[in-house]
């Protein structure tokens, strides 16, 4: 029962030590491997985030990991998100499987509903998502999507002749300009 809280000097002293060094070489590989690795643009990148940190704490905590099998760990995540973003980048089916299309959910103050089951999204959703965009009003917007990484982005109306920010959203029930 003494183990509990304290399990002796030897421990601390690996975890810092180990922690210390396993944060050296994860700053440096992401460094090399540039700002990208670290975006969450969709759910992959969020993913290999996520990895990344739960190959730290492994790294940290667990004595039967060696620092070198952990930076063989990052090494191996940072190259496979490098690998799939940069084929995402050049190959347009690539990049559908990694990252999807946007969703139009709300188009010109309808609700797409089969969209929005598709995504499981709610009106309440939606409504927040405006009223995060400080609109007063549904009418006041062009369209509501849900992007590849999760988020709502709201689109207020355009004045006409404007480029639309809509390009590349697909809408199964509505002509979109």
């Amino acid at each position: 029962m003494d183990k509990i809280f304290f399990n002796g000097w030897e421990g601390i002293n690996r975890t810092l030590l180990i922690g210390v060094l396993a944060y050296v070489v994860l700053v440096f590989f992401l460094r090399i491997s540039g700002r990208r690795t670290l975006s969450k643009m969709n759910a992959f990148d969020l993913v290999v985030t996520v990895a990344l940190g739960s190959t730290l704490a492994t790294i940290l905590l667990n004595q039967q990991v060696a620092l070198a099998e952990g930076a063989v760990a990052f090494a191996v995540l940072i190259g496979l998100q490098f690998i799939v973003t940069w084929s995402s980048v050049r190959t347009k089916w690539v990049r559908r499987v990694v990252t999807g299309d946007p969703v139009l959910l709300l188009y010109r103050g309808e609700m797409l509903r089969a969209a929005m089951r598709q995504a499981r999204v709610t009106d309440a959703e939606i409504h927040a998502a405006i009223r995060s965009a400080g609109a007063p009003a549904v009418g006041e917007i062009e369209a509501v999507v849900l992007e590849t990484d999760g988020s709502f982005s709201v689109i207020r109306q355009r004045a006409e002749g404007g480029d639309s920010s809509l390009a590349g959203v697909q809408s199964k029930e509505k002509a979109l300009p």
